[in-house]
C-alpha cells in the first residue's frame, strides 16, 4: 500500500513512522515544501522517499493523509482530491470538522482526528507508536464511499488507533468541551496570575503542580490555535459562556459559605473525572457480527455514526456486497459484551435487518 503524507510534522510524522512499522509492505511517500525538512524526515525514517511535487506524492496512492495547520487544510484536501487516484481515500487530521466537511463533497473523502499529540512540534519529536490505543474521530458523511470508509477505518487500527465515527457538528461541540475551552481557560488563568503580580509588584512565587498542571496548554502555537479558535468559534465562545456560568455558581457557593454544597460539589467533580478518564473502552471479549444491508450511498456512513453515537467501540469491519451488487453484508467486530448488545439494538433500530452473530 502506497500511502501519501502531505505535510510531515509530528502528526505526518508520526503516521509515516507507524505505517513503516505496523503495515506490511507500506509505502510511505511524503509531501511539503521545505525539501530540507523533507530529507529530514526521510533520515529518521519517518518517509520512504519524500517530494515537493504534490502529483508525484499522491501518484499510485491508496491513502492521504493531510497533516496541518487547520486554516490549510480545505485547501490542501482540494488540492489533494484533484492529484489523487479514484480510488484514493484521502483524510485529514485538522481538531475541527465542521468547515471541511461542509466544503469537501468528494465522496473520496473522510475527515478525520487523532486526538493524540505532544507538547513538541516538528517531525523529531514524531514517534511510531504516538497512536497506540488513542482515539481516532472519523467525520464521514453521506456522500462518503463505503468501501474507502473501511478502507480508512482498517488503516486507522493498524496504525495503533481507536476509530471513532462522529458526525462533524457533534465533534466540534465535543472538542470545545474537552480541547479548546481548555486552551481557553489556562490562557485565562496565567494571564489573571501575571497581572495580579504586576498590580502587587512581586516576583514570580514558586507556583504548585496544580497551577503548573491546569497552564500547561498556555500559549500554545499561535498560528494553529487561532486556527483553531476561529474555526470552532460559536462552538467554543457557548462553552466559555457556559463554563462562566457555573464559576458564577461556585462564586455564589463560595460567598454563602455553604459546606455541605461545596463538599457536593467536589465530590462530584471527582466522580465524574473518574468516569471521563478512567472508562475502559476497548474491555471485554470481541464480538462479530454480520449485518444486512442494501448498496446505496451513504449506509456504511450512517451505520458507522449511529454505532459511534451509542457509544460503540468498531474493532474492525469489512465490507462483503451481493453478486448481484444490490445488497451486500458488513461484518463488525465489537469489543465488549454490553457494547455488542448494544450494537445490536442500534442496528435492528436502522431497519436493515438483523444483526447476527456467526
Amino acid at each position: 500500500m502506497r500511502i501519501a503524507v502531505l505535510g510531515v510534522g509530528l502528526i505526518g510524522g508520526s503516521i509515516g513512522l507507524a505505517a513503516r512499522e505496523w503495515i506490511d509492505g507500506a509505502e510511505v511517500v511524503g509531501f511539503g515544501r521545505k525539501p530540507e525538512r523533507l530529507d529530514r524526515a526521510v533520515e529518521l525514517g519517518a518517509l520512504d522517499r519524500a517530494t515537493t511535487d504534490l502529483a508525484e506524492a499522491l501518484a499510485g496512492a491508496e491513502a492521504c493523509f493531510a497533516c496541518g495547520p487547520v486554516g490549510v487544510l480545505p485547501d490542501l484536501v482540494e488540492r489533494a482530491l484533484a492529484a489523487a487516484p479514484e480510488a484514493c481515500v484521502v483524510t485529514d487530521v485538522g481538531s475541527t470538522k465542521r468547515r471541511i466537511v461542509e466544503l469537501i463533497t468528494d465522496q473520496r473523502f473522510v475527515g478525520g482526528h487523532p486526538i493524540a499529540g505532544a507538547e513538541t512540534a516538528g517531525v523529531e519529536n514524531a514517534r511510531a507508536d504516538l497512536f497506540q490505543g488513542a482515539t481516532w474521530y472519523l467525520t464521514p458523511s453521506e456522500r462518503s464511499s463505503g468501501l474507502l470508509y473501511e478502507r480508512l477505518h482498517r488503516l486507522v487500527v493498524e496504525l495503533g488507533a481507536r476509530p471513532i465515527a462522529i458526525d462533524a457538528e457533534t465533534h466540534d461541540r465535543l472538542l470545545a468541551t474537552v480541547s479548546h475551552v481548555p486552551h481557553v481557560v489556562a490562557n485565562v488563568l496565567v494571564a489573571q496570575a501575571a497581572r495580579a503580580l504586576d498590580e502587587q509588584g512581586e516576583t514570580l512565587p514558586r507556583v504548585g503542580p496544580s497551577f503548573r498542571d491546569a497552564t500547561r496548554v498556555a500559549g500554545a502555537n499561535t498560528d494553529i490555535w487561532t486556527d483553531i479558535y476561529l474555526s470552532n468559534a460559536e462552538s467554543i465562545a457557548a462553552e466559555v459562556e457556559e463554563t462562566a456560568r457555573r464559576l458564577g455558581d461556585v462564586a455564589a457557593t463560595l460567598r454563602a459559605g455553604d459546606r455541605g454544597a461545596l463538599a457536593e460539589w467536589n465530590e462530584a467533580a471527582r466522580g465524574d473525572r473518574r468516569r471521563l478518564l478512567e472508562a475502559d473502552l476497548a474491555g471485554g471479549p470481541v464480538h462479530e457480527l454480520r449485518v444486512p444491508v442494501p448498496n446505496r450511498p451513504g449506509v456504511v456512513a450512517q451505520l458507522a455514526l449511529a454505532l459511534g453515537r451509542a457509544g460503540v467501540n468498531i474493532v474492525d469491519m469489512a465490507l462483503a456486497p451481493a453478486p448481484d451488487m444490490r445488497s451486500g453484508a458488513i461484518t463488525l467486530w465489537i469489543a465488549g459484551d454490553e457494547a455488542a448488545t448494544r450494537a445490536k439494538a442500534v442496528i435492528d433500530g436502522l431497519d436493515f435487518g438483523d444483526a447476527v452473530e456467526p
